[in-house]
């Protein structure tokens, strides 16, 4: 049974930092895409940023290049999202998901098969 677990979010006031973690059971983060998601109150799922299953690729929303970082551990089996300068548009249920697909420049909701339950980032102005 394959279950991915975030963890990490929280409420923090504009320009602070969180990082997030995925765990992954079931399934080895080596052989799949893995990504990072986002959904507001209102608003559709968009991909914050996504990295290939050999670790060598990753890509990012234009809204967060240069403030988010993805990163893996393969010996944890375990996802992250370091996420700097935090604005309050940044506030969301954030969602990890694997995927056998790689698009170079997108991270598409509807390619991902497994996902997390979520964690909220509340950002504070």
């Amino acid at each position: 049974q394959v279950q991915l677990v975030e963890r990490g979010g929280g409420s923090v006031q504009a320009g602070g930092s969180l990082r997030l973690s995925c765990t992954a059971s079931g399934l080895t983060f080596a052989d799949y895409a893995v990504g990072w998601f986002r959904q507001a109150p209102g608003k559709e799922r968009e991909g914050v940023s996504c990295i290939h299953w050999s670790g060598s690729d990753t890509n990012y929303a234009d809204s967060v290049k240069g403030r988010f970082t993805i990163s893996r551990d393969v010996a944890k089996n375990t996802l992250y999202l370091q996420m700097n300068s935090l604005k309050p548009d940044d506030t969301a249920m954030y969602y990890c998901a694997t995927s056998t697909l790689w698009r170079p420049n997108w991270c598409l909701p509807g390619d991902f098969k497994y996902w997390g339950q979520g964690t909220q980032v509340t950002v504070s102005s």
